[in-house]
């Protein structure tokens, strides 16, 4: 998994388009529904254009504050089709088998602007996706829920392209408190939720799996499956050096690098790469933070893992500085943190 910075500029507009379009059969100018998102009309409707996390998070934080709807997240998700997502939504299309398809998805995430991490699983009778929302200080309690309601649509929308209008989940599982209209949910989401579980899940009927694809084709699947690999490297190397850099601090995370480490990983002098950080408006210091605070927001929200065990897993001398530190982070303290996220 690729793992670039919350501000790189590379991803798709299309989710970003998605919810402005939404919005607007609510009478909402394009103008509000981009607030803060740095981005016009014009350039939602390019296919050239590239967004950052940071922007697609800042469009869905307008969209929850302008809607009238309550269950606009889920039911924008379900606007978003296959053919939304080039090339990986042309390979999903022409796999041989379910099965496959469900891996293939799994893999090429990052293709698909992730706003959450996505695991598939098969247990006798279900099938089920696991949707984490990524770690982003960003992604309150409120912003957590919506992520995980738009991405419940989508995941709806897209089975449904692949195999058949009829496709159902079967039940899903939410880590959020019981809201007021919980008795409606059943009826908006087509199928039973049960609420504060211990992860979000997407479950169905694993016979839909047994199925075979109306568009499979094995020469087409195969010519696709290299588009999708050269887009991943050119994924890679679109992402600069700041997501380089990254990416080399979270493979070696359980093992601090220094600077001259990665200096040495990136085939570069220490002076040069600090120089080359500073072009891109970072630095060392300020990558390391960000990671830390990710994988802390991380732990925190999806494990149960113990402040002092989450200070020393990140590298701190001890539970006192982890809890100054990420103080300064989110402005919360690490239990008040743990308390709200993802309890909306």
């Amino acid at each position: 998994m690729i793992n670039p910075g919350p501000d790189e500029k590379i991803y798709p507009v299309v989710k970003v388009a998605t919810v402005v379009d939404a919005l607007a059969t609510e009478g909402v100018a394009p103008g509000d529904a981009l607030q803060g998102v740095r981005l016009s009309k014009d350039a939602i409707a390019s296919p050239a254009t590239r967004v950052s996390l940071n922007q697609v998070i800042a469009c869905y934080r307008n969209a929850d504050r302008l809607s009238r709807d309550p269950h606009f997240a889920y039911h924008a998700g379900l606007r978003l089709h296959v053919a939304a997502y080039g090339m990986y939504g042309f390979a999903i299309l022409s796999s041989m088998n379910y099965r496959q398809t469900m891996q293939f998805a799994m893999q090429y995430h990052q293709l698909a602007t992730p706003l959450t991490a996505i695991d598939f699983n098969e247990q006798g009778e279900n099938g089920f996706w696991t949707i984490t929302p990524v770690p982003n200080v960003r992604v309150d309690a409120r912003l957590y829920k919506f992520v995980v309601d738009m991405q419940f649509g989508i995941s709806l929308s897209l089975h449904r392209d692949i195999m058949g209008p009829s496709f159902a989940a079967r039940e899903l599982h939410v880590t959020y408190r019981s809201p007021t209209d919980a008795a409606k949910y059943p009826e908006i989401f087509g199928s039973p939720v049960l609420f504060g579980q211990p992860d979000n899940r997407f479950s169905f009927d694993a016979a839909w799996l047994d199925g075979t694809p109306n568009l499979g084709n094995e020469m087409t699947y195969a010519t696709v499956l290299g588009l999708c690999d050269a887009l991943m490297e050119e994924f890679q190397l679109r992402i600069g050096l700041t997501g380089k850099v990254r990416q080399a601090l979270m493979v070696n995370l359980m093992r601090a690098m220094s600077f001259d480490d990665v200096a040495k990983s990136q085939n570069m002098s220490a002076r040069t790469l600090r120089r080359k950080l500073r072009e891109e408006n970072t630095s060392f210091r300020k990558l390391v933070d960000e990671l830390r605070m990710d994988m802390a927001i991380k732990y925190l929200r999806d494990t149960g893992l113990t402040v002092e065990e989450i200070a020393e897993a990140l590298g701190f001398s001890d539970a006192a500085n982890f809890r100054h530190a990420f103080r300064r982070w989110t402005k919360a303290a690490p239990h008040e943190f743990r308390g709200i996220a993802g309890r909306a």
